[in-house]
């Protein structure tokens, strides 16, 4: 069969990877990938937005498949408009898409299925969001409601804070705002849990740790995430019972009842307090870096997997993955997440040979006449799989000193949670 990746990234470079071993795939497509894809992969310059083209382009091909990488088709409707169509897509529709498009939307999920979450206020002026904030408790959070690339999360310290972060929202930082979300500050230890699901069945997909601040220590700005590690080192039989239970089939539930069909990976960003999940919010697809972290320790067919959740028959295949430790350190661009240069060209990285137990993910790179240059903040992506979390970290970073990108930088310190030195 063959199959289209949409997305540029490290997560899609690390699906590509994965359905590039499957003897069920024929040629993969990647609309428009990056440098690692084109080397297993057919890049395809074509706008993924533009659905009609997409369609076009993958009948003209014999696509029989496309695998969603990032969240914005999946909002948009792209599972919507080829549904009924001999082209398959791998994600979930667009109702079941606004539990990422719309914080809101998903709030009221949890206040109707009563699934544990923080406490919030949905305001839908400025003039109301600043009232509101005279009475409350700092720390605060304030949430754009729409997809803001990660970026439209504030953690506010006291009502100054706030009323910056309420007026560039409503100013239209993010795209247009009706509304604010307003929430109660969780204090606990964060944990990414995933599962897979054909809208009747779900299995669990990997738990993990990302790191989301640019400074060791998980210091200094928000990125897209730096690193990650997996497993997380807070999941046990009890506290994975309380979330599947309280947390994934009330919600999946909810969806079903409002008419969508959720089929695809479901990420569930939680914070664990006292043993406790409580929801932070949901993404409608597989994380980055997480994906790049997990992946590598599946042992089931991927092309198996995507197949039977748009089959729906999902509770008939069993999903294993090794018992390996897995880390992923991320190589950025000097002054990312700010400004930083692009296209500076990456000398020997395709003479850089990974062990069997190692694998590099292309993020932002590009394939040129001249070579292979970075083309984004967050570059590539070193991953080990090993018994041993500090074995894991020190293989990566040994494959990042070899490399000795000039232009780049990583966090050291990626799991200093689960590594003790």
């Amino acid at each position: 069969m063959n199959v289209g990746i949409i997305g540029s990234g490290g997560r899609e470079h690390a699906i590509c990877f994965m359905l590039n071993k499957s003897k069920k795939v024929s040629k993969i497509y990647c609309f428009p990938g990056n440098a690692g894809t084109s080397l297993i992969a057919q890049n395809v310059i074509l706008d993924p937005d533009n659905f009609s083209e997409l369609e076009k382009y993958c009948v003209e091909n014999d696509i029989k498949m496309l695998v969603v990488g990032p969240e914005k088709p999946l909002v948009n409707g792209i599972v919507n408009h080829f549904k009924g169509k001999s082209i398959r897509v791998f994600g979930p529709d667009k109702i079941s898409s606004k539990l990422e498009g719309s914080k809101i939307f998903t709030k009221k999920i949890c206040q109707k299925k009563d699934i544990p979450t923080s406490k919030f206020k949905i305001c839908k002026s400025l003039s109301e969001t600043v009232e509101y904030l005279k009475d409350s408790e700092f720390p605060m959070v304030i949430k754009a409601d729409g997809l803001a690339s990660g970026k439209g999360v504030y953690i506010c310290k006291n009502f100054n804070e706030a009323k910056i972060a309420s007026e560039e929202i409503f100013n239209g930082k993010f795209g247009s705002a009706e509304q604010i979300l307003v929430e109660e500050f969780l204090d606990g230890e964060e944990m990414s849990y995933f599962v897979v699901t054909d809208g009747k069945n779900f299995k669990f997909f990997g738990s993990a740790q990302d790191h989301k601040r640019v400074g060791e220590g998980d210091t200094g700005k928000n990125t897209g995430g730096m690193g990650c590690y997996s497993p997380s080192r807070l999941l046990n039989d009890h506290l994975e019972s309380k979330i599947k239970t309280k947390i994934i089939e009330p919600t999946l539930n909810a969806i079903n009842e409002y008419g969508g069909d959720y089929k695809g990976f479901l990420y569930v960003g939680l914070m664990i307090k006292d043993g406790e999940p409580f929801l932070i919010e949901f993404n409608v697809r597989m994380g980055d870096p997480e994906c790049q972290t997990i992946l590598p320790t599946l042992n089931t067919d991927l092309m198996e997997i995507l197949i039977s959740c748009c089959d729906g028959t999902l509770n008939q295949l069993k999903i294993n993955f090794s018992k390996s430790k897995s880390i992923c350190v991320v190589l950025c661009s000097k002054g990312y997440p700010e400004k930083f240069e692009k296209k500076i060209k990456i000398k020997d990285l395709e003479e850089l040979k990974p062990l069997e137990n190692q694998y590099i993910f292309h993020a932002g790179t590009l394939k040129t006449k001249n070579g292979i240059v970075s083309n984004g903040g967050r570059v590539l992506n070193f991953v080990s799989t090993s018994d041993d979390f500090l074995k894991c970290r020190v293989e990566a970073i040994n494959m990042i000193k070899k490399l000795n990108w000039k232009n780049g930088y990583f966090r050291g310190d990626i799991g200093y949670k689960v590594i003790k030195i």
